[in-house]
């Protein structure tokens, strides 16, 4: 349900401003920024589609948290490549985003 999912996301925002906290500082305005923002999005997205009026527009914003967690993918992806993420936290964090990112599919079809 959507409380499920919006806590989940919200655990993924705070493990990622937490984790980059390790990266370069020559990367603030960077890749720190994007992860933030994008991790920041998906429970945002969630919480403010909620209030919505109807189903439809409840998906439209749930879609949105859906694309933030696809750019957090290729961003977390990129870390790696550049050593800012040790495999081990690599693959923590996208086992945890793709878990948030199916109950969002799964969400959507439900309210869609």
């Amino acid at each position: 349900n959507a409380l499920q999912v919006w806590q989940k996301s919200t655990n993924f925002c705070v493990a990622i401003y937490k984790i980059t906290n390790s990266f370069p500082q020559n990367e603030q305005f960077g890749i720190i920024s994007q992860l933030r923002r994008a991790s920041l999005s998906i429970p945002s997205n969630i919480a403010e589609g909620s209030k919505r009026s109807t189903d439809k527009s409840y998906a439209s914003f749930l879609r949105i948290s859906l694309g933030s967690g696809a750019e957090i993918e290729t961003q977390l992806y990129i870390a790696k490549e550049l050593k800012y993420l040790s495999e081990n936290d690599y693959s923590k964090l996208i086992s945890d985003l793709t878990e948030i990112m199916k109950m969002l599919v799964s969400f959507i079809k439900k309210v869609s």
